[in-house]
């Protein structure tokens, strides 16, 4: 698995988009793993598709679930995926999950969406998606 900075994944989304546009492939699949109330009012990068790691109520990860829902979108195994969450840590072990369930291109954000916590325990001071000051939107 790819450790991308949030700068490396915006850079290589748009460069591996227009490559792959260019050869008639589709482009590299953008998966936000938070759950769907994360990404939507929290906010998320434009382009992404929400395949949640776990879904509230359960918070229980199923990575065989995972990996069936991102190969259903991505339509195959060979695509190239990013992951993004909150702070990195869930895409580390989605990464693994997809990886072993066959994808062969997988990479994740660095730092994901929110970024880590300061030490007052706040989000999006130290570093992140939003902190870098990249395309994002929210509901």
């Amino acid at each position: 698995m790819k450790h991308l900075t949030p700068q490396q994944a915006w850079a290589w989304l748009q460069a591996q988009g227009e490559l792959r546009a260019a050869q008639g492939e589709d482009p590299p699949l953008f998966v936000d793993v938070r759950m769907e109330i994360e990404s939507l009012y929290v906010g998320r990068p434009p382009g992404v598709e929400n395949i949640p790691w776990y879904e509230y109520p359960d918070l229980t990860p199923d990575p065989a679930r995972f990996a069936t829902a991102v190969e259903q979108e991505a339509g195959r195994k060979d695509r190239p995926v990013l992951l993004i969450c909150r702070s990195g840590k869930r895409t580390l072990d989605a990464g693994k999950a997809l990886e072993a369930a066959g994808f062969t291109d997988v990479a994740h954000v660095l730092h994901g969406f929110e970024g880590e916590l300061n030490d007052a325990f706040k989000r999006s001071t130290l570093n992140g998606w939003r902190f870098d000051g990249l395309p994002w939107e929210q509901m």
